[in-house]
């Protein structure tokens, strides 16, 4: 990778020599080797800036991260995983950030975009995940479309939130004046793009009282120690404040894993191997699109965990509590039939507060269920409650197996979206169900849903 600043180290002056010796400014030596050892470190992280000296970035190598600067530029992104966080962006060209076709895995965190020209466009093109970005100025925030989603989380244009999977607003373009007619405002005094009204199939939205990004994952605040796989092999053994890139694997008793964040490629980001009592809080676990399922199989209790890009939530073995959790944006494989949760046969099951996103509201894709419940692995699946969660999507939320060996299964106090592709429940009158008719309403009107 190459720094180029804009102009030439050596420049003449006009023709002008003095005693038949054409005079030469040179740039200061000091300036030079800041240049050099600025070329050093940026080709470390994969970064070319460009040679228009404006600060403009592109990133080509993957897995870089990019963090703390203040750019006066645009950046592209040509590289799989770039992490962009804590950074500035200033720009007035096409796009402030670009991610190209052909490449994923983008992150941008906690970082300010802002547009000094009206006609340039935030974040584009898709295939990404915005968590807290703030976007001002700009034409159209964010953009992506079904075929290059994004993820788009506790984020902003222009000072209003931006929920995920929300297409830019088309641009309203005002009649020309004619006599007589109101003055059209200039374009200083036009309406943001924000505020454009556009037709698009309604979306449920979590209600405020229920889990989402400012309620789960790890804190604000939090410093994270990098760390690849772990295989806690420790009864008792506490862990916290990790960056793990690499999947966790628990063979012990009453582990506590809190305020970390797992970005897992593996089948499972966390495992419980013959573990006992194993407490996971306010953690973030990113599967990266390839978790089975994001924790597998029993013996464990999730609090404030937030869980995203997976195939599969986490899969319910006996004496699981899953709480106050977010599980949202599954990524569909071929073949696939994703749940946000699922057992195939287990006992002693808490599912409480949480919000349960089977629809992906930036794909469209409702995908299998909020809860898929089945015996399939096991005899029977026995005192299981689920109770005041939000649910939304599925081909049903609930998903109830024709063959389904029940004993004290309740569904009672939950509220539901409607965006399901045939109901709310399958089969609410299995033997072994109780689903109580009169407190599992529609989040929207509050009336029974069957």
């Amino acid at each position: 990778m190459s720094f180029s600043a804009a102009g030439q180290h050596n420049r003449q002056t006009p023709a002008a020599r003095r005693g038949g010796r054409r005079r030469v400014w040179r740039t200061p030596r000091s300036l030079v080797v800041a240049s050099a050892t600025l070329a050093v470190i940026l080709a470390g992280i994969g970064v070319a800036v460009a040679s228009s000296g404006d600060g403009s970035m592109t990133i080509t190598k993957n897995g870089t991260v990019l963090e703390g600067r203040k750019i006066e530029g645009y950046v592209h992104i040509k590289a799989n995983d770039v992490t962009i966080k804590n950074v500035t962006v200033k720009y007035g060209g096409a796009h402030a950030v670009r991610v190209f076709d052909g490449f994923s895995g983008a992150v941008v965190e906690n970082t300010w975009i802002q547009c000094t020209r009206p006609e340039t466009n935030g974040l584009v093109f898709g295939n990404y995940t915005a968590r807290k970005v703030h976007i001002s100025g700009c034409k159209n925030g964010f953009m992506h479309s079904a075929d290059a989603p994004a993820t788009i989380v506790g984020s902003t244009w222009n000072g209003k939130p931006v929920a995920a999977g929300d297409l830019p607003p088309e641009e309203v373009t005002p009649a020309e004046a004619t006599p007589g007619a109101t003055p059209t405002p200039s374009s200083e005094e036009k309406a943001p793009a924000a505020e454009a009204s556009v037709s698009r199939a309604p979306t449920t939205r979590i209600p405020s009282t229920f889990p989402g990004p400012d309620n789960t994952g790890v804190p604000p605040g939090t410093t994270l120690t990098a760390s690849g796989s772990i295989k806690v092999t420790q009864d008792g053994q506490v862990l916290s404040g990790l960056n793990i890139t690499g999947c966790v694997t628990v063979t012990a008793k009453n582990v506590i894993l809190r305020k970390s964040r797992i970005t897992c490629d593996g089948l499972y980001s966390i495992r419980t191997d013959n573990a006992v009592n194993l407490v996971v809080e306010d953690v973030e676990i990113n599967g990266k699109g390839k978790n089975s399922a994001a924790v597998c199989c029993g013996e464990y209790t999730l609090r404030r965990v937030d869980i995203s890009n997976v195939i599969d939530g986490p899969r319910l073995g006996s004496d699981v509590v899953v709480e106050n959790s977010w599980i949202h944006h599954l990524t569909r494989q071929p073949g696939s039939h994703n749940d946000t949760l699922q057992t195939t046969g287990a006992s002693n099951i808490v599912v409480r507060g949480n919000s349960l996103e089977a629809y992906n509201p930036v794909t469209r894709d409702p995908f299998n269920a909020c809860l898929m419940i089945g015996s399939t692995t096991g005899p029977i699946v026995s005192n299981l409650i689920f109770e005041r969660n939000y649910c939304n999507g599925g081909n049903y939320s609930i998903g109830v197996r024709e063959d389904l060996n029940a004993s004290n299964i309740r569904i009672q106090s939950n509220v539901f979206g409607r965006n399901h592709r045939y109901g709310v429940i399958a089969r609410p009158d299995q033997r072994g169900i109780t689903w109580d008719r009169t407190t599992n309403l529609y989040a929207d009107n509050r009336r029974p849903v069957v």
